[in-house]
């Protein structure tokens, strides 16, 4: 966390050779870096498919491993540099595993139930475009919640993992995930505004917002997918 901390206060001071743009600029980039994630990630779900889960159980550990990795470098990349560019590559290592680890579920759900796809996409869009309106207003109150709700998801993921783990699957802690991710929406928007309007804290910004709208998704599909069973 305090590594977070001061990545997020150096986005926050001006630099020399910093280039800022119009806020509007600013936010349509974000718009636009996000919305190539999620066509990215529609594309690899239609050309990946359920492929993935049909490789076997050494195939998924292997998938995941590679996930884990392209994470873990793309974050590196995100945060350790100051040119977009870099940022951009970065973002890709986080775009194209994640479609490739949700492309077999949201594939199963496409077929099964292609409704709750669709609900979840409309349902994710509407607490997105909300949740950022809202913390437009007052971005200080979200601002102030960031330990909390780091705690409160680590909590859950803890929770969760157990209840899998002794054969449970509780629906609560979906809803109670989907509620965290929505109030980090709104948190990551208020961030995104309070750095200095760069191209690069842009693309920054529109990677972290990345990770919280995609989770929103996936949490509201299991729970829209669970009550069509």
């Amino acid at each position: 966390m305090a590594d977070n901390n001061k990545y997020y206060y150096e986005r926050q001071q001006f630099h020399p050779g910093d280039v800022e743009v119009s806020a509007s600029k600013y936010n349509a980039i974000i718009g636009a870096v996000l919305l190539y994630g999620f066509i990215v990630n529609a594309i690899i779900v239609k050309v990946v498919g359920t492929s993935y889960i049909e490789t076997g159980l050494g195939g998924l550990i292997g998938g995941i491993v590679a996930y884990v990795l392209c994470c873990i470098v793309g974050a590196r990349l995100i945060h350790g540099s100051d040119n977009p560019a870099v940022s951009f590559i970065g973002y890709n290592l986080y775009v194209i595993p994640i479609g490739v680890i949700i492309s077999g579920a949201v594939s199963i759900y496409l077929k099964t139930s292609p409704g709750a796809v669709t609900r979840a996409f409309v349902l994710t869009a509407i607490i997105t475009g909300v949740m950022m309106a809202i913390s437009t207003l007052i971005p200080d109150t979200f601002l102030s919640m960031g330990k909390t709700l780091l705690v409160a998801l680590i909590v859950c993921i803890i929770v969760d993992v157990i209840a899998l783990f002794l054969g449970y699957n509780l629906v609560i802690i979906d809803y109670a995930v989907t509620f965290i991710f929505s109030l980090l929406v709104g948190y990551d928007w208020a961030r995104a505004n309070a750095c200095v309007k760069t191209v690069d804290n842009a693309v920054d910004s529109a990677a972290e917002l990345y990770i919280d709208i995609i989770n929103l998704f996936l949490r509201i599909l299991s729970i829209l997918g669970r009550s069509n069973d």
